[in-house]
Formats: C-alpha cells, sequence, structure tokens
C-alpha cells in the first residue's frame, strides 16, 4: 500500500500547518519536536521564526541531542548557548535530551548493521513526536531529512558516534565504509518509527537547498531554488518523495545537488529503511 506524500510548493509558516492538518492525526500527549538547531556559523538552517506556529500549534517542546564531532554543539554547555544565539530559548523550553549523560537503548533486533540504538533519555518524557526536517544535502550522507533527523539527529553524543562507526564508538568517525553507515542510520531510525508507533509524523521543508548540512559551520550557499514542503505518516515515503522532486527539477543547481546525492549513495538509506520496515517507497504525491 502506498503512502500519502501530501506537497505545497508555497512555503510559508502557516502552511507548515496546514499540511499537518491534513494528515488526519493528532499527536498525542506531550509532544517532542525534533528539529535542527543549526551550528554557529551555519547561513541555511530554519530559524524559530519560521517553525513557530507549528510548534505552537501542537503545544510541543522542541527537542535537541548534542553532537559527537568538535564544533558549538557537541556538550551541553556549548550546545545551550548556540541556542540562546540563534533565537530558540527566547521561543521555546528547549531540551536536549541527553543533556545529563548516557542515554536509554532500544534494541533493533533485525538491524542490518547495528543491533542497539543509544538515544537521549529525555525521550522518555515524551508521548509522541513530530519530526520537522529541513531537507537538503549532507556531506557524508547525501542528504539529509526524515531519515537523517530519526537517526543522527535523535541519537545520543555516543549514539551519534555508535552510528557513524557503524557499531564502533571509538572507531575513526568520518572513516566508515560508507553503505555501513548509511545503513546504520536506517537501523537507527526504524528503531524510533518502532518506539513511537502511530504518535508520530513527518513534515519536511525543501528550501535553502544546499548540498551541505545544517550542521556544517561552513556550509555552501544554496544550489537550488527552494521546491516546497511535504508532510507525511510515512518518513520513507517523504524521503523518497523530495528526492524525486530534486530529479525532476529543471532547476540549473539540480545536477551539483544530485552530484552531492549519489557520489555517497544516498539513496541507499531509504532503500534500507524500507527493507527494515519503517515505511515504504511507494507513494501517492497529494499537491494542494
Amino acid at each position: 500500500m502506498s503512502a500519502k506524500v501530501y506537497f505545497s510548493r508555497e512555503i510559508t509558516p502557516e502552511r507548515v500547518v496546514e499540511l499537518y492538518k491534513l494528515l488526519g492525526r493528532e499527536l498525542k500527549g506531550k509532544v517532542a519536536v525534533k528539529l535542527h538547531s543549526g551550528e554557529m556559523g551555519n547561513q541555511n538552517f530554519l530559524k524559530p521564526d519560521f517553525w513557530k506556529p507549528m510548534i505552537e500549534y501542537v503545544k510541543g517542546t522542541p527537542v535537541e541531542c548534542n553532537t559527537a564531532y568538535g564544533g558549538s554543539r557537541n556538550t551541553t554547555s556549548k550546545h545551550l548557548d548556540t541556542l540562546k544565539k540563534h533565537g530558540w530559548t527566547e521561543h521555546f523550553d528547549m531540551e536536549l535530551m541527553d543533556a545529563e549523560g548516557p542515554g536509554i537503548v532500544l534494541d533493533i533486533p533485525n538491524g542490518k548493521i547495528i543491533k542497539k540504538n543509544y538515544i537521549g533519555k529525555g525521550i522518555k518524557k515524551y508521548d509522541s513526536m513530530l519530526v520537522l526536517a529541513h531537507f537538503k544535502g549532507h556531506p557524508m550522507g547525501g542528504f539529509g531529512g526524515a531519515l537523517k533527523q530519526l537517526s543522527i539527529g535523535v541519537a545520543s553524543s555516543h549514539g551519534k558516534a555508535y552510528i557513524h562507526g557503524a557499531g564502533n564508538p571509538e572507531g575513526n568517525y568520518f572513516g566508515t565504509e560508507q553503505n555501513l553507515f548509511l545503513a546504520s542510520m536506517a537501523d537507527a531510525a526504524s528503531s524510533v518509527v518502532k518506539y513511537f508507533g502511530e504518535n508520530i509524523l513527518y513534515i519536511n521543508v525543501m528550501k535553502n537547498l544546499s548540498v551541505d548540512c545544517d550542521c556544517c559551520e561552513v556550509a555552501e550557499d544554496p544550489c537550488m531554488s527552494d521546491i516546497g514542503i511535504l508532510a507525511s505518516t510515512d518518513p520513507v515515503a517523504i524521503d523518497r518523495a523530495c528526492l524525486d522532486l530534486i530529479y525532476g527539477s529543471d532547476d540549473p543547481g539540480r545536477d551539483h545537488f544530485i552530484e552531492r546525492v549519489e557520489s555517497r549513495n544516498g539513496a541507499y538509506t531509504i532503500d534500507c529503511a524500507e527493507e527494515l520496515g519503517a515505511g515504504t517507497k511507494e507513494y501517492e504525491l497529494i499537491e494542494v
């Protein structure tokens, strides 16, 4: 059975809320809103004002986890300072889910590469999750969307290293064989999907389309024009739909973006996530 992916070419904070409503499923209880807080110096991440109406509509708490590499977000104190400088704490009571040290472990018995996922223990406070992804390229994964937010994004600092090392957190963070890293991301993402069950929804915004991630302090400027907003109950379908919109574009920067995705074999993460039961690549794109 195919998944429904709602799509709007208009990109506004209000339109994000409208697409969320089309999903027809209200998130229950206390809602964690997973988003990207942006590395210090990054110019492309989506700012608090953009996400504010959506977060307020679900009465959610924006959540993040510390990174596993040097930068402005690899310790709780530095990350909190970055959140303040980027304006997040002015609007929201943000939570770093791994602020208090080691997190909890989700088992992945059917994992292709890793059998455990180490996530921020703050997740235990929440009944549901809204994944707000800024869809863009990525220097390691090829692209970043819903699946990356579910995997690297929800993982604790230790968990990020564990995924990047394909089960060896002490290994070469940037030197893991590529497909092992990509499959490990899919493994981790599938465990978070399973953890929340029906109580998780996804919105991808195709804006500021750089080949680099919001985790890059020095990121390349966007190479393509903005495309739109997508919303779905399925993380595999929404990421596949985003890639298909890139491939179907006649934008002059399309080939540069595709080179980043294909040179990293980025779509392999989507393939693995589908095989793990996290969703389906078969979708119906409903433009509204």
